[in-house]
């Protein structure tokens, strides 16, 4: 599948890089507030950019824009609407309806621990959080839109001029002032309270049962190899995989930043915190359930030459399969889908 589009929207990015890091943010301003950011037992604290410390003016921002339909081309899509907070921030379509009702290319992901990666996209390709932003704004199936016509949109708003002035000192909501602001609410949106964080950081043996716990030593194994991918504190190596899910890919993934044939079919290994809400699965939502997913693990994948040699046939029983999948429900952060904090008042 050609996918002209995006091609044109990582250039895009590109060029905004060097225009935007050419302007100065009023960092040492006086009068904002910083925010205090909560980081969970087992955590190391998130490198927040020198030129966009939190404050509680930059979070109000880009909670009130992240809710903002405005983004997009004829005010019906805001990255809310495919970015639930009851579903982690992730969303139920396999493929997201944008602005025009027709579907994105990928299945959105959970926006839990943004604040912790390195990459952005499912194939890497973009480098900033705030530079993120740009994509759906301006990809034709999501929001549809141009970012210098978002500023005269918003500019329109004498009470979001108001807060881009507390926040940033300026006048005006420019793209520097929108992307960054989205970037910082963004950025908050910290899960590291689940059933197992609680057993494992907290000393709470209670946390987990039985089978919770069988199929975390499973999770954890030689056997599984789960771990030496979905690794660390976010259940992820930050890298890039082709786990079999097809023999031909119309998607090429990673790819389509390198133009290596070896990385064809490979995507960013996704966290695994909140997967029982984050369904369905995959980066175009192929399989629906957690079920499907252990059920294609355990089978191997499909054999493709850039195949990670990890991913073979585990010959788990059911029982084995439940075990881990009540595992991996026990990452579920409650806390954090219901956190008021996150919600537009």
């Amino acid at each position: 599948m050609a996918l002209p589009h995006w091609n044109k929207i990582i250039l895009l990015l590109v060029v905004a890089t060097s225009l935007l890091s050419c302007q100065m943010d009023s960092q040492e301003k006086s009068g904002i507030e910083s925010f205090s950011l909560e980081v969970p037992t087992g955590f190391p604290a998130p490198e927040i950019p020198e030129d966009n410390q939190l404050s509680n003016e930059r979070v109000d921002l880009g909670k009130q824009l992240f809710y903002d339909t405005r983004l997009s081309a004829n005010n019906s899509v805001s990255c809310a609407t495919c970015h639930k907070q009851k579903l982690a921030f992730a969303d139920s379509p396999p493929l997201s309806m944008g602005h025009n009702g027709k579907p994105g290319f990928r299945n959105a992901p959970t926006l839990a621990n943004v604040a912790y990666q390195e990459s952005f996209m499912m194939d890497g390709g973009v480098s900033s959080l705030a530079l993120q932003s740009l994509a759906p704004i301006h990809d034709r199936d999501e929001m549809g839109f141009d970012i210098n016509k978002v500023v005269t949109k918003l500019n329109e708003d004498n009470e979001l001029k108001k807060m881009a002035k507390k926040a940033y000192d300026r006048d005006t909501l420019d793209a520097w002032v929108i992307t960054r602001a989205l970037a910082s609410f963004q950025r908050i949106l910290i899960s590291g309270n689940s059933r197992y964080d609680q057993y494992a950081f907290q000393e709470k043996e209670e946390a987990l049962t039985s089978e919770e716990k069988r199929g975390m030593e499973l999770f954890f194994s030689e056997k599984t190899q789960c771990s030496s991918c979905h690794s660390d504190f976010n259940f992820s190596d930050g890298g890039f995989h082709n786990i079999g899910l097809y023999k031909s890919y119309d998607d090429p993934g990673r790819e389509r930043i390198t133009n290596q044939a070896e990385d064809h079919g490979k995507f960013k290994t996704p966290t695994l915190r909140n997967i029982e809400l984050t369904a369905p699965y995959m980066h175009d939502g192929s399989l629906t359930t957690l079920e499907e997913v252990i059920e294609h693990f355990n089978s191997g994948g499909i054999n493709h030459q850039n195949l990670d040699p990890r991913v073979k046939a585990l010959n788990l029983s059911q029982t084995e399969q439940s075990e881990l999948i009540a595992f991996l429900k026990s990452l579920t952060d409650e806390e954090f889908v219901s956190n008021p904090e996150f919600e537009l008042n």
